[in-house]
């Protein structure tokens, strides 16, 4: 999106909720940023929010992937439209999901590749 507000949020939480498996609950671990907890929220009931402790980034694993996917794919860079801005960052996650070894971080415990490329897949772009 090319914002971010507790609309966007509020998309954001029902296309999340769309891919969580039927009886099942998807817990998203939140850091402190106005819009993830607002009142004017719409929570989904099969969505529980964790929000992190101020002023601690490295319990937030998601900042390790940006900081790779910046450093590796999206520094140094200048986008003429904000499509080419999403093209650069799809591209960008989908080499991260290509490489093994990075990729194999990202699987659970028990062999199953978590969805974290499906919120993308869903404008045509992933592979996964």
């Amino acid at each position: 999106m090319p914002v971010v507000s507790i609309d966007a949020m509020n998309q954001h939480l029902a296309e999340i909720s769309k891919c969580v498996s039927v009886s099942a609950i998807a817990l998203l671990i939140l850091d402190g940023a106005g819009w993830h907890s607002s009142p004017q929220l719409i929570l989904p009931k099969n969505i529980v929010l964790m929000p992190l402790p101020s002023y601690a980034p490295e319990l937030n694993s998601v900042e390790n992937i940006w900081d790779y996917l910046r450093s590796n794919f999206l520094s140094h860079c200048v986008w003429d439209t904000y499509e080419a801005i999403l093209d650069a960052c799809c591209d960008a996650w989908n080499a991260l999901m290509a490489n093994p070894r990075l990729s194999s971080q990202l699987e659970r415990e028990n062999g199953h590749r978590s969805n974290l490329g499906g919120w993308y897949h869903s404008l045509g772009r992933g592979l996964i």
